[in-house]
């Protein structure tokens, strides 16, 4: 379905543009399923993409200086902008809030699809109110994106999630030492000796024992 807006002077008529915005934080987060969720939208609405945007960036990076700025820099009156979600704008609400501002002044669109709003200048005035309305329930949703995000960018560094193996609420000095550690209990070794040649005290070397013994992986059959 193609939507045109007229001029004010009806001489000529432009065509309303379409974008699409996908932004993930890290290289290994995949653009796909946004990609699919948008293409299915606008499918839905009997509209064609006349334009992606993506980009890999944290979402506290101010928008003016991510490709986002230069999308809101380049739409005009009646275009929309699509995304899965409104987080994936911004991680700050008034960050959010002066996008959506822009585009009301602009009189462009901005649908979020897992929130299903559509706002623009069709409301007027009210996007505001609206909007700060919504203002605690979109701050909890910000934050969930925050943890999910935070966690997804330890995973693709190679870091363990969680608390480790071992450890009461902290790091255990013995933490990745177990194949040493089991080799030395094999033979026999008492644990005094065990805990110097680890360069921990026997203190250490029991609460990791029973920690082991706690969680049913014990290192050795006493």
């Amino acid at each position: 379905m193609s939507v045109f807006v007229g001029r004010t002077d009806n001489s000529k008529l432009r065509k309303i543009m379409n974008y699409g915005y996908i932004r993930v934080s890290t290289e290994k987060q995949s653009v796909e399923n946004q990609r699919y969720e948008i293409e299915q939208y606008f499918k839905a609405h009997s509209m064609k993409a006349d334009g992606w945007i993506q980009e890999t960036n944290s979402g506290t990076v101010y928008y003016q200086k991510r490709r986002l700025g230069r999308l809101l820099r380049k739409v005009k009156k009646g275009d929309v902008i699509v995304c899965t979600e409104i987080s994936r704008l911004g991680r700050s609400l008034f960050m959010i809030m002066e996008i959506l501002n822009l585009c009301m002044t602009k009189e462009c669109v901005v649908c979020t699809i897992k929130e299903g709003y559509m706002l623009g200048n069709d409301i007027s005035n009210k996007v505001l109110a609206f909007a700060f309305g919504l203002s605690a329930e979109i701050e909890r949703m910000l934050i969930s994106q925050r943890t999910t995000e935070a966690l997804a960018l330890r995973r693709a560094q190679g870091k363990t999630l969680g608390r480790p193996k071992g450890a009461r609420g902290k790091h255990n000095k013995l933490q990745g030492k177990e194949h040493q550690l089991k080799e030395l209990m094999d033979k026999s070794m008492p644990r005094t000796q065990i805990a110097k040649k680890l360069n921990v005290s026997s203190s250490t070397l029991y609460r990791f024992l029973k920690a082991q013994s706690e969680i049913k992986k014990p290192l050795e059959n006493a």
